[in-house]
């Protein structure tokens, strides 16, 4: 049973992905070497960086196991979390409509990947699972496939508990076909595992995934009738979403025939409301909203500097903070303000100790140099607000 937790607010921690890494400094003794000289206790270890289910046997991620605790003794550096990372992003992954691979997926790499986790006393998460078009146009089929997603999760609660790893959860996306994707949705999400389960399973919420939203919002009637008027001129309407595809064709029928009476453009509205899992609010463009309305529920916040209108996980170095909207003492704000509401016994406890982790990516011809230097950038950043790792968010306040 969900209780109020006796010390409001959570320990918060410093971290980073070790997807920098990839194709680099590929194994525990390089990275965590690396992290402990950028100033960093904790890693979290993602798929990509050679410790992926789907392409090492069991044998070889033993010894991977082994060479964490190795390297963990040797560094003073913990790996306190795995991450899932582009190869099973890629894919329909937990949604795909094939069942066996939806139970591949769950069998051969999360349940892997939570039992590696309880071995190193880690955390897990992950996203690997994404709604085709052809699903999204289906309500019926939308729904149950949320429901089969629930399921799932609740599983691999069970079995995390069962495993010893620290809390899993889900990350959050940003676009229709990939939940959860909406404040909304989210706490949607979690309600339903923990109603299944009753076991601890979480969010991660990403400081750049917030901006594809706002590309999704609702129409109102005369932003429609706008639009109709313009595609009856030109034949084309760019970045305008009306959702589902009856109402894109009835959309064009309408622009073809320059109707635009009131009963017309209804009819679009009459089919939008039929998939209101396609539409978003404006608040599902904010992070602060994010972290404001459901941030005690993520254990795991990655950051990452964006200028709000991509997510290319920038570091945050003095030319990204500039024209940035990711600002640490706003982060830990309206971090504080969720542990601030009330709890509900239809959601998980809060999470008592929070990993703000670096996920900053490298590019392909990126010199190694820049690479170790804009690292260095950001842990100075962020050094600015967690001084000392451990300290309750309170204090850091």
């Amino acid at each position: 049973m969900n209780t109020t937790p006796s010390v409001k607010y959570p320990r918060i921690y410093l971290a980073i992905d070790n997807c920098f890494a990839a194709k680099r400094w590929t194994t525990p003794r390089r990275w965590l070497k690396m992290a402990r000289k950028i100033g960093l206790s904790y890693v979290e270890a993602s798929a990509d960086n050679e410790c992926d289910p789907l392409y090492m046997d069991q044998q070889y991620l033993d010894d991977w196991i082994d060479q964490v605790k190795h390297w963990q003794d040797q560094t003073g550096v913990k790996v306190i979390n795995l991450y899932s990372g582009h190869g099973t992003y890629a894919t329909l992954g937990l949604a795909h409509p094939d069942p066996r691979i939806r139970e591949r997926i769950h069998s051969e790499w999360l349940e892997k990947m939570v039992k590696m986790a309880g071995k190193i006393d880690a955390g897990l998460g992950f996203f690997c699972h994404a709604f085709s078009q052809s699903l999204l146009q289906e309500p019926d089929r939308y729904y149950a496939a949320c429901e089969e997603l629930y399921n799932r999760m609740g599983r691999l609660a069970d079995t995390a508990v069962d495993a010893g790893a620290k809390a899993i959860g889900v990350e959050q996306m940003y676009t229709p076909h990939q939940i959860p994707w909406t404040i909304q949705g989210a706490s949607r999400l979690l309600s339903q595992v923990h109603k299944r389960t009753q076991r601890p399973f979480y969010l991660t919420i990403d400081t750049g995934h917030q901006t594809g939203q706002r590309k999704f919002l609702r129409p109102s009637y005369e932003q429609i009738k706008e639009a109709i008027g313009q595609f009856h001129q030109t034949g084309r309407v760019d970045g305008f979403w009306i959702g589902p595809r009856t109402a894109h064709l009835k959309f064009k029928e309408l622009a073809r025939a320059d109707d635009t009476c009131r009963n017309s453009v209804d009819q679009i509205l009459e089919e939008m409301d039929k998939y209101p899992y396609l539409f978003a609010r404006d608040e599902d463009g904010d992070l602060y909203e994010w972290l404001g309305r459901i941030g005690c529920y993520s254990p795991i916040i990655h950051l990452q500097q964006t200028p709000g209108n991509v997510s290319s996980h920038l570091p945050f170095d003095a030319k990204n903070n500039a024209r940035g909207i990711i600002k640490g003492h706003k982060v830990l704000q309206a971090l504080a303000k969720s542990y601030d509401t009330d709890f509900t016994p239809e959601m998980p406890c809060p999470a008592r100790d929070v990993y703000l982790t670096l996920e900053i990516f490298a590019g392909t011809a990126e010199l190694p140099v820049d690479i170790i230097n804009k690292l260095k950038d950001s842990v100075a950043y962020w050094r600015q607000f967690i001084p000392e790792d451990g300290l309750r968010l309170d204090q850091l306040l």
